[in-house]
Protein backbone atom coordinates (compact mmCIF):
# COMPACT_ATOMS: atom_id res chain seq x y z
CA UNK A 1 0.00 0.00 0.00
CA UNK A 2 1.45 3.18 -0.85
CA UNK A 3 2.15 6.29 1.72
CA UNK A 4 -0.72 8.14 0.68
CA UNK A 5 -3.58 5.21 0.93
CA UNK A 6 -1.79 3.83 4.18
CA UNK A 7 -2.35 7.70 5.72
CA UNK A 8 -5.82 7.93 4.82
CA UNK A 9 -6.61 4.25 5.84
CA UNK A 10 -5.56 5.19 9.41
CA UNK A 11 -7.46 8.55 9.35
CA UNK A 12 -10.32 6.83 8.50
CA UNK A 13 -10.31 4.18 11.25
CA UNK A 14 -9.50 7.26 13.47
CA UNK A 15 -12.67 9.17 12.09
CA UNK A 16 -15.30 6.18 12.68
CA UNK A 17 -13.64 5.96 16.62
CA UNK A 18 -14.65 9.75 17.08
CA UNK A 19 -17.88 9.27 15.24
CA UNK A 20 -18.81 6.64 17.31
CA UNK A 21 -17.96 7.95 21.16
CA UNK A 22 -21.66 8.91 21.20
CA UNK A 23 -23.03 5.11 21.24
CA UNK A 24 -20.00 3.16 22.67
CA UNK A 25 -19.68 2.31 26.21
CA UNK A 26 -17.47 4.94 27.53
CA UNK A 27 -15.14 2.10 28.97
CA UNK A 28 -14.93 -1.62 29.29
CA UNK A 29 -13.52 -4.31 32.02
CA UNK A 30 -10.84 -5.79 30.14
CA UNK A 31 -8.20 -8.28 31.05
CA UNK A 32 -4.97 -6.21 30.69
CA UNK A 33 -2.53 -8.69 30.23
CA UNK A 34 -4.80 -10.64 27.50
CA UNK A 35 -5.03 -7.17 26.03
CA UNK A 36 -1.30 -7.31 26.41
CA UNK A 37 -0.63 -10.57 25.14
CA UNK A 38 -2.62 -10.00 21.99
CA UNK A 39 -0.38 -7.71 21.08
CA UNK A 40 3.00 -9.38 21.89
CA UNK A 41 4.71 -12.67 21.03
CA UNK A 42 7.74 -13.07 19.50
CA UNK A 43 9.33 -10.22 17.53
CA UNK A 44 8.62 -11.05 14.27
CA UNK A 45 12.12 -11.74 12.43
CA UNK A 46 11.08 -9.70 9.59
CA UNK A 47 9.15 -6.68 8.36
CA UNK A 48 5.47 -6.47 8.17
CA UNK A 49 3.47 -4.63 5.80
CA UNK A 50 2.62 -1.57 6.83
CA UNK A 51 -1.14 -1.66 6.46
CA UNK A 52 -0.91 -4.79 8.62
CA UNK A 53 0.63 -4.01 11.42
CA UNK A 54 -1.98 -0.84 11.49
CA UNK A 55 -5.02 -3.38 11.30
CA UNK A 56 -3.34 -5.80 13.91
CA UNK A 57 -2.89 -2.86 15.97
CA UNK A 58 -6.78 -1.28 15.19
CA UNK A 59 -7.90 -4.93 16.63
CA UNK A 60 -5.71 -5.85 19.15
CA UNK A 61 -6.52 -2.35 21.26
CA UNK A 62 -10.19 -1.80 20.10
CA UNK A 63 -11.54 -3.10 23.66
CA UNK A 64 -9.22 -1.49 25.62
CA UNK A 65 -9.80 2.29 24.46
CA UNK A 66 -11.49 4.01 27.15
CA UNK A 67 -14.03 7.25 25.11
CA UNK A 68 -12.10 9.58 26.98
CA UNK A 69 -12.47 12.15 23.71
CA UNK A 70 -16.64 11.53 24.40
CA UNK A 71 -19.25 13.47 25.61
CA UNK A 72 -19.43 11.07 28.81
CA UNK A 73 -16.59 10.83 30.47
CA UNK A 74 -15.85 13.04 33.43
CA UNK A 75 -12.44 12.23 35.17
CA UNK A 76 -9.67 13.52 35.59
CA UNK A 77 -10.43 17.27 34.49
CA UNK A 78 -9.38 16.22 30.73
CA UNK A 79 -11.33 17.24 27.50
CA UNK A 80 -10.98 16.01 24.19
CA UNK A 81 -9.70 17.37 21.03
CA UNK A 82 -12.19 19.76 19.16
CA UNK A 83 -11.83 18.82 15.13
CA UNK A 84 -9.57 21.29 13.83
CA UNK A 85 -6.83 20.46 16.70
CA UNK A 86 -7.31 16.69 15.89
CA UNK A 87 -6.77 17.22 12.59
CA UNK A 88 -4.34 19.52 13.23
CA UNK A 89 -2.41 17.27 15.42
CA UNK A 90 -2.64 14.73 12.52
CA UNK A 91 -0.56 16.57 10.22
CA UNK A 92 1.94 17.37 13.45
CA UNK A 93 2.68 13.69 12.98
CA UNK A 94 3.03 13.96 9.68
CA UNK A 95 5.27 16.87 9.22
CA UNK A 96 7.62 15.69 11.60
CA UNK A 97 9.11 18.49 13.20
CA UNK A 98 11.41 19.24 15.79
CA UNK A 99 10.60 21.78 17.88
CA UNK A 100 13.73 23.31 19.89
CA UNK A 101 14.12 26.00 17.92
CA UNK A 102 12.83 28.31 15.02
CA UNK A 103 16.37 26.82 13.17
CA UNK A 104 15.22 23.36 13.05
CA UNK A 105 11.59 24.76 12.75
CA UNK A 106 10.65 27.78 11.48
CA UNK A 107 6.88 26.53 10.95
CA UNK A 108 7.08 25.51 14.39
CA UNK A 109 8.20 28.29 16.57
CA UNK A 110 5.83 30.49 14.38
CA UNK A 111 3.03 28.57 15.27
CA UNK A 112 4.09 29.16 19.12
CA UNK A 113 4.48 32.59 18.63
CA UNK A 114 0.90 33.56 17.29
CA UNK A 115 -0.64 31.03 19.43
CA UNK A 116 0.99 32.47 22.84
CA UNK A 117 -0.04 35.69 21.92
CA UNK A 118 -3.60 34.71 22.16
CA UNK A 119 -3.33 32.52 25.02
CA UNK A 120 -2.08 35.89 26.78
CA UNK A 121 -5.23 37.39 26.05
CA UNK A 122 -7.47 34.68 26.97
CA UNK A 123 -6.27 33.95 30.14
CA UNK A 124 -5.55 37.86 31.13
CA UNK A 125 -1.46 37.47 31.95
CA UNK A 126 0.72 40.02 30.48
CA UNK A 127 1.38 40.76 27.01
CA UNK A 128 5.00 40.68 27.82
CA UNK A 129 5.01 37.36 29.16
CA UNK A 130 6.76 34.29 27.83
CA UNK A 131 4.95 30.94 26.95
CA UNK A 132 6.57 27.52 27.11
CA UNK A 133 4.82 25.56 24.98
CA UNK A 134 5.34 22.20 27.74
CA UNK A 135 3.59 18.42 28.37
CA UNK A 136 1.58 19.58 30.53
CA UNK A 137 0.58 20.79 34.35
CA UNK A 138 3.64 18.59 35.91
CA UNK A 139 6.25 20.48 33.54
CA UNK A 140 4.58 24.06 33.49
CA UNK A 141 4.66 24.06 37.76
CA UNK A 142 7.63 22.81 37.93
CA UNK A 143 9.40 25.55 35.33
CA UNK A 144 7.58 27.95 36.96
CA UNK A 145 8.86 26.72 40.06
CA UNK A 146 12.34 26.41 38.68
CA UNK A 147 11.95 30.08 37.36
CA UNK A 148 10.59 31.41 41.14
CA UNK A 149 14.08 29.50 42.36
CA UNK A 150 16.34 31.43 40.00
CA UNK A 151 14.70 34.93 40.85
CA UNK A 152 14.71 34.53 44.84
CA UNK A 153 17.86 33.34 45.37
CA UNK A 154 19.54 35.74 42.30
CA UNK A 155 18.02 38.54 44.66
CA UNK A 156 19.78 36.64 47.37
CA UNK A 157 23.32 36.76 45.40
CA UNK A 158 23.22 33.20 44.85
CA UNK A 159 23.57 31.67 41.68
CA UNK A 160 21.87 28.50 41.98
CA UNK A 161 22.36 27.49 38.17
CA UNK A 162 25.99 27.43 39.10
CA UNK A 163 26.03 26.55 42.89
CA UNK A 164 23.52 24.26 43.18
CA UNK A 165 21.35 24.74 46.88
CA UNK A 166 23.82 23.33 49.13
CA UNK A 167 24.81 26.54 51.25
CA UNK A 168 22.11 28.86 49.04
CA UNK A 169 20.01 30.84 51.37
CA UNK A 170 16.93 29.17 52.99
CA UNK A 171 13.79 29.73 50.18
CA UNK A 172 10.69 29.91 51.80
CA UNK A 173 7.67 27.80 50.30
CA UNK A 174 4.31 29.12 51.33
CA UNK A 175 1.37 26.54 49.19
CA UNK A 176 -1.88 25.91 50.85
CA UNK A 177 -3.06 23.08 52.05
CA UNK A 178 -5.12 21.93 49.25
CA UNK A 179 -2.47 22.12 46.24
CA UNK A 180 -2.13 19.68 43.43
CA UNK A 181 0.22 17.12 44.22
CA UNK A 182 2.44 17.88 41.02
CA UNK A 183 3.54 21.11 43.09
CA UNK A 184 4.90 19.08 45.62
CA UNK A 185 6.61 16.74 42.71
CA UNK A 186 7.83 20.13 41.35
CA UNK A 187 10.02 20.55 44.87
CA UNK A 188 11.21 17.38 45.22
CA UNK A 189 12.29 17.22 41.46
CA UNK A 190 14.24 20.79 42.13
CA UNK A 191 15.76 20.16 45.22
CA UNK A 192 13.91 22.05 48.00
CA UNK A 193 11.67 18.90 49.32
CA UNK A 194 8.75 18.62 50.55
CA UNK A 195 8.78 19.49 54.18
CA UNK A 196 10.10 22.59 52.69
CA UNK A 197 6.21 23.36 52.37
CA UNK A 198 4.81 26.15 54.84
CA UNK A 199 1.33 25.45 54.40
CA UNK A 200 -1.43 27.85 54.79
CA UNK A 201 -5.20 26.59 55.37
CA UNK A 202 -7.50 25.66 53.01
CA UNK A 203 -11.32 27.15 53.31
CA UNK A 204 -14.42 25.88 53.46
CA UNK A 205 -14.57 25.19 49.66
CA UNK A 206 -11.08 24.08 49.61
CA UNK A 207 -9.30 27.96 48.40
CA UNK A 208 -6.40 29.19 50.46
CA UNK A 209 -7.63 30.93 53.32
CA UNK A 210 -5.63 34.46 52.88
CA UNK A 211 -6.19 35.20 56.99
CA UNK A 212 -4.49 32.32 57.17
CA UNK A 213 -1.76 32.91 54.66
CA UNK A 214 -0.99 36.06 56.07
CA UNK A 215 -0.35 34.59 59.33
CA UNK A 216 2.03 32.10 57.43
CA UNK A 217 4.09 34.88 55.25
CA UNK A 218 4.48 36.82 59.16
CA UNK A 219 5.39 33.99 61.06
CA UNK A 220 8.68 33.46 59.35
CA UNK A 221 11.80 35.01 58.53
CA UNK A 222 12.71 37.66 55.94
CA UNK A 223 14.20 36.31 53.17
CA UNK A 224 13.96 34.21 49.67
CA UNK A 225 10.11 33.36 49.16
CA UNK A 226 7.63 31.45 47.14
CA UNK A 227 4.20 31.67 47.26
CA UNK A 228 1.72 29.26 45.41
CA UNK A 229 -1.61 30.04 44.21
CA UNK A 230 -4.19 27.82 43.11
CA UNK A 231 -6.99 28.43 40.41
CA UNK A 232 -9.01 25.78 39.85
CA UNK A 233 -9.38 23.06 43.25
CA UNK A 234 -9.16 19.54 41.52
CA UNK A 235 -11.66 17.86 43.75
CA UNK A 236 -13.41 21.04 44.15
CA UNK A 237 -12.98 24.06 41.31
CA UNK A 238 -12.23 26.29 43.86
CA UNK A 239 -10.31 29.56 42.92
CA UNK A 240 -8.10 31.26 45.45
CA UNK A 241 -7.99 34.68 46.12
CA UNK A 242 -5.75 35.30 43.52
CA UNK A 243 -5.79 39.23 44.03
CA UNK A 244 -5.55 39.29 48.12
CA UNK A 245 -2.86 36.61 47.59
CA UNK A 246 -0.80 38.29 45.35
CA UNK A 247 -0.94 41.29 47.59
CA UNK A 248 0.01 39.67 50.58
CA UNK A 249 2.69 37.62 48.94
CA UNK A 250 4.12 40.85 47.05
CA UNK A 251 4.33 42.24 50.99
CA UNK A 252 7.10 40.05 51.62
CA UNK A 253 8.88 40.27 48.19
CA UNK A 254 8.19 37.11 47.05
CA UNK A 255 7.41 35.30 44.07
CA UNK A 256 4.26 34.38 43.31
CA UNK A 257 3.36 31.17 41.04
CA UNK A 258 -0.10 30.19 39.80
CA UNK A 259 -1.02 26.63 39.29
CA UNK A 260 -4.08 27.65 37.08
CA UNK A 261 -4.50 24.18 35.28
CA UNK A 262 -8.07 24.34 34.34
CA UNK A 263 -9.36 27.10 36.29
CA UNK A 264 -7.70 30.15 34.72
CA UNK A 265 -9.35 29.17 31.76
CA UNK A 266 -12.09 31.14 33.79
CA UNK A 267 -10.08 33.87 32.51
CA UNK A 268 -11.14 33.42 29.28
CA UNK A 269 -15.16 33.52 30.17
CA UNK A 270 -16.61 37.23 30.73
CA UNK A 271 -19.40 35.40 33.21
CA UNK A 272 -16.62 33.89 35.49
CA UNK A 273 -13.54 35.96 35.17
CA UNK A 274 -14.10 38.10 38.40
CA UNK A 275 -13.35 34.34 39.81
CA UNK A 276 -9.62 34.96 38.55
CA UNK A 277 -9.03 38.59 39.75
CA UNK A 278 -5.71 39.04 40.95
CA UNK A 279 -4.24 36.69 38.46
CA UNK A 280 -2.28 39.40 36.67
CA UNK A 281 -0.05 40.15 39.62
CA UNK A 282 1.49 36.66 39.72
CA UNK A 283 4.53 35.70 38.14
CA UNK A 284 4.33 32.34 36.85
CA UNK A 285 1.30 30.56 35.74
CA UNK A 286 0.97 26.93 34.26
CA UNK A 287 -2.07 25.80 32.57
CA UNK A 288 -3.21 22.91 30.73
CA UNK A 289 -4.29 22.63 26.87
CA UNK A 290 -5.15 19.26 26.98
CA UNK A 291 -8.35 20.02 29.71
CA UNK A 292 -9.89 23.04 29.14
CA UNK A 293 -8.84 24.33 25.79
CA UNK A 294 -9.34 20.76 24.53
CA UNK A 295 -6.57 19.96 22.76
CA UNK A 296 -4.81 16.65 21.79
CA UNK A 297 -2.56 15.75 25.28
CA UNK A 298 0.64 16.37 25.57
CA UNK A 299 0.23 20.22 25.60
CA UNK A 300 0.60 22.67 28.30
CA UNK A 301 1.75 26.04 28.57
CA UNK A 302 4.69 27.43 31.41
CA UNK A 303 3.76 31.19 31.16
CA UNK A 304 6.57 33.85 33.09
CA UNK A 305 6.01 37.19 33.67
CA UNK A 306 10.05 37.47 33.19
CA UNK A 307 10.83 36.28 30.22
CA UNK A 308 14.69 36.65 30.50
CA UNK A 309 14.38 34.93 34.30
CA UNK A 310 12.27 31.47 32.73
CA UNK A 311 14.91 31.12 30.17
CA UNK A 312 17.92 31.83 32.44
CA UNK A 313 16.34 28.84 34.53
CA UNK A 314 15.79 26.31 32.08
CA UNK A 315 17.66 27.26 28.98
CA UNK A 316 21.04 25.74 27.96
CA UNK A 317 22.95 25.68 25.16
CA UNK A 318 26.35 23.78 23.47
CA UNK A 319 28.44 24.26 20.68
CA UNK A 320 26.74 21.91 18.14
CA UNK A 321 23.32 23.92 18.41
CA UNK A 322 22.28 26.35 15.83
CA UNK A 323 20.59 29.41 16.20
CA UNK A 324 20.06 28.68 20.28
CA UNK A 325 21.19 31.61 22.97
CA UNK A 326 20.09 34.14 19.98
CA UNK A 327 17.89 36.85 20.52
CA UNK A 328 14.61 36.81 22.81
CA UNK A 329 13.64 33.70 24.60
CA UNK A 330 11.38 31.26 22.81
CA UNK A 331 10.54 27.65 22.08
CA UNK A 332 12.83 25.45 24.08
CA UNK A 333 14.40 28.05 25.90
CA UNK A 334 11.46 28.27 27.95
CA UNK A 335 10.93 24.47 28.69
CA UNK A 336 12.92 21.19 30.11
CA UNK A 337 13.00 19.65 26.53
CA UNK A 338 15.50 19.31 23.75
CA UNK A 339 13.49 17.04 21.11
CA UNK A 340 10.44 19.15 21.33
CA UNK A 341 6.89 17.66 19.26
CA UNK A 342 5.59 20.90 17.53
CA UNK A 343 2.77 20.72 19.61
CA UNK A 344 1.77 24.32 18.83
CA UNK A 345 0.07 23.62 15.30
CA UNK A 346 -2.53 21.56 17.21
CA UNK A 347 -2.66 24.74 20.01
CA UNK A 348 -2.99 26.91 16.95
CA UNK A 349 -5.81 25.14 15.62
CA UNK A 350 -7.88 24.95 17.94
CA UNK A 351 -7.54 28.53 19.63
CA UNK A 352 -8.08 29.69 15.69
CA UNK A 353 -11.49 27.16 15.22
CA UNK A 354 -13.11 28.61 18.81
CA UNK A 355 -12.17 32.16 19.03
CA UNK A 356 -12.92 34.26 21.82
CA UNK A 357 -16.82 33.60 22.10
CA UNK A 358 -15.87 29.99 21.49
CA UNK A 359 -13.52 29.58 24.39
CA UNK A 360 -15.81 31.63 26.83
CA UNK A 361 -18.91 29.44 25.85
CA UNK A 362 -16.84 26.09 25.96
CA UNK A 363 -16.08 27.37 29.77
CA UNK A 364 -19.69 28.70 30.61
CA UNK A 365 -21.40 25.59 28.76
CA UNK A 366 -19.16 23.09 30.74
CA UNK A 367 -20.12 25.17 34.05
CA UNK A 368 -23.44 25.83 33.57
CA UNK A 369 -23.27 21.12 33.19
CA UNK A 370 -21.32 20.94 36.18
CA UNK A 371 -24.16 22.83 38.19
CA UNK A 372 -27.17 20.51 36.20
CA UNK A 373 -25.04 17.51 37.24
CA UNK A 374 -25.18 18.96 41.34
CA UNK A 375 -28.86 20.09 40.83
CA UNK A 376 -30.21 16.67 38.91
CA UNK A 377 -28.53 14.15 41.37
CA UNK A 378 -29.07 16.55 44.80
CA UNK A 379 -33.09 15.83 43.87
CA UNK A 380 -33.10 12.38 42.64
CA UNK A 381 -33.07 10.57 45.79
CA UNK A 382 -31.21 7.19 46.74
CA UNK A 383 -28.82 9.00 49.56
CA UNK A 384 -26.93 11.18 46.72
CA UNK A 385 -25.98 14.38 48.62
CA UNK A 386 -23.40 16.81 46.72
CA UNK A 387 -20.42 18.11 49.15
CA UNK A 388 -19.08 21.32 47.43
CA UNK A 389 -19.96 24.25 46.57
CA UNK A 390 -19.73 24.22 42.67
CA UNK A 391 -18.15 27.31 41.29
CA UNK A 392 -16.98 25.74 38.06
CA UNK A 393 -16.87 22.55 36.56
CA UNK A 394 -16.27 20.10 39.35
CA UNK A 395 -18.87 18.03 41.49
CA UNK A 396 -18.42 16.48 44.80
CA UNK A 397 -21.21 13.41 45.11
CA UNK A 398 -21.82 11.20 48.56
CA UNK A 399 -23.48 7.91 48.38
CA UNK A 400 -23.07 7.89 51.94
CA UNK A 401 -20.49 5.92 53.55
CA UNK A 402 -17.26 5.23 51.98
CA UNK A 403 -17.81 1.82 50.96
CA UNK A 404 -21.02 2.32 49.42
CA UNK A 405 -19.30 5.56 47.59
CA UNK A 406 -16.44 2.86 46.01
CA UNK A 407 -19.02 0.19 45.09
CA UNK A 408 -21.46 2.55 43.21
CA UNK A 409 -18.90 4.55 41.70
CA UNK A 410 -16.73 1.03 40.23
CA UNK A 411 -20.54 0.21 39.21
CA UNK A 412 -21.14 3.25 37.07
CA UNK A 413 -17.57 2.52 35.60
CA UNK A 414 -18.69 -1.08 34.59
CA UNK A 415 -22.17 -0.05 33.62
CA UNK A 416 -20.17 2.17 30.48
CA UNK A 417 -22.85 5.15 30.12
CA UNK A 418 -20.46 7.87 31.52
CA UNK A 419 -17.04 7.61 33.77
CA UNK A 420 -16.31 9.60 36.85
CA UNK A 421 -13.38 8.78 39.55
CA UNK A 422 -13.52 8.54 43.10
CA UNK A 423 -11.59 11.16 45.64
CA UNK A 424 -10.96 11.22 49.09
CA UNK A 425 -11.38 14.72 50.28
CA UNK A 426 -11.58 16.09 53.56
CA UNK A 427 -11.33 12.76 55.11
CA UNK A 428 -14.09 11.47 52.85
CA UNK A 429 -14.65 9.14 50.15
CA UNK A 430 -16.53 10.89 47.21
CA UNK A 431 -17.35 10.87 43.56
CA UNK A 432 -15.69 13.49 41.24
CA UNK A 433 -17.17 14.91 38.48
CA UNK A 434 -15.46 17.26 36.15
CA UNK A 435 -16.87 18.50 33.10
CA UNK A 436 -14.37 19.60 30.51
CA UNK A 437 -14.99 18.57 27.03
CA UNK A 438 -16.63 20.28 24.23
CA UNK A 439 -18.87 17.93 23.14
CA UNK A 440 -21.15 17.30 25.89
CA UNK A 441 -25.12 18.19 26.18
CA UNK A 442 -27.30 18.70 28.37
CA UNK A 443 -28.88 15.07 26.84
CA UNK A 444 -25.15 14.08 27.76
CA UNK A 445 -25.86 15.03 31.66
CA UNK A 446 -28.77 14.16 31.88
CA UNK A 447 -28.01 10.60 30.55
CA UNK A 448 -25.80 10.24 32.87
CA UNK A 449 -28.20 11.59 35.98
CA UNK A 450 -30.65 9.06 35.02
CA UNK A 451 -27.95 6.08 35.25
CA UNK A 452 -25.99 7.57 38.57
CA UNK A 453 -29.86 7.20 40.03
CA UNK A 454 -30.19 4.22 38.83
CA UNK A 455 -27.22 2.16 40.17
CA UNK A 456 -27.28 3.72 43.31
CA UNK A 457 -30.75 3.43 44.11
CA UNK A 458 -29.72 -0.87 43.85
CA UNK A 459 -26.93 -0.12 45.87
CA UNK A 460 -28.58 0.62 49.29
Amino acid sequence: MELDELLHHAARVASAYRSSLDERPVARSVDLQALAAALGGPLPEGPTPAVQVIDELVAGVDDGLVATPGPRYFGFVIGGSVDAAAAADVLTAGWDQCAFNATLSPAAAAAELAASGWLKELLGVPSTASVGFVTGGQEANTVGLASGRHHVLQQAGWDVERDGLAGAPRVRIVAGSERHATIDRALRLLGFGTAAVEEAAAGPNGAIDTDDLRRVLAAGPAGPTIVCLQAGNVNTGAIDDLLVGGELAREHSAWVHVDGAFGLWASASPAHRHLTAGAELADSWAVDGHKWLNVPYDSGFALCAHPEVQAAAVSYTAAYLTGQGEGPPMTADLTLESSRRARGFATWAALRQLGRSGVADLVDRCCAHARRFADGLAAGGAGITIANEVVLNQVLVGFGDDARTDRIVDAIQRDGTCWMGATTWRGRRLMRIAVSNWSTTEADVDRSIEAIIRIASKER
